[in-house]
């Protein structure tokens, strides 16, 4: 089969190497869709890596025995490598299980996954439409979810890659309203047009004080920072309002100044790490899929895998949405 590997600084291409063998409570996925998500860094890095890529949809062609799946199923891939036995994956928070292993390879014809995380697609929702269930729209749909968010409220959104646009679509589909950051013009377009009810460049001086009064001087009721800068944190915990809510979504290796006693002692904020969602909730989120008309404006571009090095070109330039590649193409 043939699976993506980065071998140097702007050099990707695409190897030949067996098909993996799905053992016990295993199963083998034909990935039709994988979409791209952070592995441009690494593009851009040209650390030597093969296994690039933690997103698919595909049909189960293989299975290591009897279990939730069965070879024909449409299925989407969820990201990691969990044990699927400690009472977080039982309860469906595997994405927090200890023995989690960050060792997908979804770039490829192939992926074998624990079955456990193979969720089936409905019949009306595409392999395209269907591989936003992870990172496209499950992480700020996970972050929703634990924000609470209504169709009372208005929220702050930060960083308007494609995990931030995916959250303007779950922000709108619940009614809030949406205020969002980004100095990106061609994503600043873009969340206009997925309904962003305002649009702000990050680098104004004055940008904290203009989302307050888009709040009637009080700030947002929430904050999802879907960055990862520092900044974007600072100003998410400054600008929501007394009692609010902030999520955080973006990864980040640096650290973020807080005070307990000025932003959650005398503030009275919620501070909430968010990093995907309870599997329980994946027809909640199939339910966006088949109803929101927003949906596919998420996906700005597709690319057949033999055209990978354009495809990271593209994700390199930030002038896109979600971008997904067809490993059979």
């Amino acid at each position: 089969m043939k699976k993506a590997i980065i071998a140097g600084e702007r050099a990707v291409s695409l190897a030949e190497v067996p098909v993996p063998r799905p053992g016990a409570n295993e199963a083998l996925v034909k990935v039709h869709v994988a979409p791209m998500c952070t592995e441009y860094k690494s593009y851009l890095d040209g650390k030597p890596r093969d296994g690039l890529g933690h997103e698919a949809a595909g049909e189960v062609v293989r299975v290591g025995g009897p279990g939730p799946v069965k070879v024909g199923d449409r299925v989407v891939a969820m990201p990691l490598q969990a044990c699927g036995e400690c009472a977080l994956c039982r309860s469906g928070h595997y994405i927090h299980c200890e023995s989690n292993r960050m060792t997908d390879a979804t770039m490829a014809q192939f992926v074998v996954k624990p079955a456990f995380l193979l969720q089936k697609i409905p019949d009306d929702v595409s392999y395209e439409q269907a591989s936003l269930a992870c990172c496209g729209l499950g992480a700020s749909f996970g972050a929703i979810q634990n924000l609470a968010l209504t169709a009372y409220d208005t929220l702050l959104i930060t960083g308007l890659g494609p995990v931030g646009l995916g959250a303007v679509i779950n922000a709108k589909f619940v009614g809030a309203r949406v205020i969002a950051l980004e100095s990106n013009l061609y994503r600043q377009n873009l969340a206009r047009d997925l309904g962003a009810d305002a649009v702000m460049d990050p680098a104004d001086p004055d940008v904290s004080e203009r989302i307050k009064e888009l709040c009637g001087g009080a700030g947002p009721d929430a904050a999802l920072d879907c960055s990862g800068a520092v900044a974007a944190h600072r100003l998410c915990i400054d600008a929501v309002r007394r009692k609010g809510k902030v999520a955080f979504v973006g990864e980040s290796s640096r650290e973020t100044p807080i005070t307990i006693s000025r932003d959650l002692l005398r503030k009275g904020l919620q501070l909430i790490g968010s990093w995907h969602y309870n599997l329980n909730d994946f027809p909640k989120l199939m339910r966006v899929i088949q109803t929101s008309p927003l949906v596919d404006r998420l996906i700005t571009h597709r690319f057949p895998m033999s055209r990978i090095g354009e495809a990271f070109e593209r994700s390199v330039s930030q002038q896109c949405g979600k971008i997904l590649l067809k490993p059979w193409e």
